[in-house]
């Protein structure tokens, strides 16, 4: 199941539609982000799909998106927000398991 516009407003709480395109773009942005993060489809076909990286993979693109949501302004004079910690921290979790699924690709293939 891939991340959905339902899922992230219940998650923010969000009971209007009034912003659903922006949610959406913050769908899109954060599902590339981590994607590019991690690594694309084409080396480990299927990867994202796979039973113990989808509900990774979901739960970093819902955190992203919702880091968007509430941080919406980038350029401040106070302070910048950190980093998500939950993305960064999933994000090398998958790292890991993409790297160990190119591997297996790989050795299969030779």
């Amino acid at each position: 199941m891939a991340a959905n516009l339902e899922t992230l407003k219940s998650s923010l709480r969000i009971d209007g539609d009034d912003d659903d395109e922006l949610l959406k773009g913050y769908l899109s942005a954060a599902t590339s982000y981590i994607k590019q993060a991690i690594g694309d489809d084409d080396s480990v076909l299927g990867f994202y799909e796979m039973e113990g990286v989808s509900n990774l993979f979901e739960t970093a693109v819902y955190a992203l998106a919702g880091s968007y949501w509430y941080y919406r302004t980038s350029i401040t004079s106070n302070t910048v927000n950190p980093v998500d910690l939950v993305v960064d921290s999933i994000i090398g979790q998958l790292r890991g398991l993409y790297n160990q699924k190119q591997d297996e690709v790989n050795d299969n293939g030779n």
